[in-house]
């Protein structure tokens, strides 16, 4: 995933001009990619975070109130009057948490249900709070297309995850078993393409590294940084358990950053974009990062246990 997602950009920048033109087949390549990844879910989950929500709400907070903020601040000191590249760093900020993010969670093995039920919930509810988040911090700097948005953001999320999650119910978990393995080389080769279509629509504002571009690139990496870092403190704060603090690291520091790419080539002019598909450059390289974090803090964490029990 690390280098995937950084070498479709380079590849869509510098293949733009026989790229760019196959745009439209961008939310049926990221409808299939969802309802791929869905098919490892089902409804189970919710029923443990209902019962249990602090988590839940915290990394809520987190991702569609504290971040946008961020972002939008953020924007405002570093690129006053640039009204386009502040709508595409909230944009980044207001998606929904990255479905990747379940990736990472397993493999550094964080809370799985909880995971899940984040994913589910706040990609259910992300044609609500895209529009709205945008229209909230952006009022009318920008012309948003707020129906238009919801039905793609419906269509391209919320019913292929739906009838993912779906027929893995009907099934008992069988379609996982034989679908999964069978799709996921093809739902990786969709995320290569996407990313490199619509890096191929935003290229004339990549191919020319100027200080501005740079500006942006720092900028996004260092609020996307803010995303993980508040997510592991708050998560440690709040003295959530090993296995939480992992699932609330990445899902609150992960965006589904395709879809944000997706809205900003589809619903607003090429400029909002480039901060959304820079962001494809650090999601996964950060997320890599935090799992090393992650992993040593947890190292020190036992040590400290041990020598503690030693000299008790």
């Amino acid at each position: 995933m690390p280098i995937i997602t950084p070498a479709s950009v380079i590849i869509g920048v510098l293949l733009a001009e026989h790229l760019s033109g196959y745009a439209y087949l961008i939310p049926w390549l990221f409808a299939f990619m969802t309802f791929s990844g869905s098919i490892s879910s089902n409804f189970n989950s919710l029923t443990q975070t209902i019962y249990h929500p602090k988590p839940l709400f915290l990394v809520f907070f987190i991702l569609h109130i504290v971040m946008p903020l961020l972002a939008w601040g953020t924007g405002l000191v570093a690129f006053p009057g640039d009204t386009y590249t502040i709508t595409g760093l909230v944009l980044a900020m207001a998606i929904p948490t990255g479905i990747s993010s379940f990736i990472w969670v397993s493999i550094y093995r964080g809370h799985i249900p909880l995971t899940l039920s984040i994913i589910l919930i706040d990609t259910f509810l992300s044609p609500l709070i895209v529009p709205f988040t945008l229209s909230i911090l952006l009022q009318t700097s920008v012309e948003i297309e707020v129906m238009s948005m919801m039905k793609g953001l419906v269509l391209m999320i919320v019913i292929p995850s739906f009838l993912g999650m779906l027929l893995n119910q009907v099934t008992k978990g069988k379609c996982k078993e034989v679908l999964s393995p069978r799709l996921a080389p093809f739902s990786k080769l969709g995320l290569a393409v996407v990313v490199m279509i619509n890096a191929s629509v935003v290229a004339p504002y990549l191919r020319n590294v100027d200080l501005k571009l740079i500006g942006i690139a720092l900028t996004v990496l260092g609020v996307a940084f803010m995303g993980y870092m508040l997510s592991f403190l708050s998560a440690n704060f709040f003295k959530n358990d090993r296995e939480t603090v992992i699932a609330l690291t990445f899902t609150g520091g992960m965006r589904n950053i395709s879809a944000g790419a997706v809205i900003a080539v589809t619903y607003f002019p090429a400029a909002v974009a480039v901060p959304v598909v820079i962001g494809m450059l650090f999601q996964q390289v950060l997320a890599s990062v935090y799992g090393v974090i992650l992993s040593r803090h947890y190292k020190k964490s036992v040590r400290a246990k041990s020598l503690n029990e030693k000299v008790g």
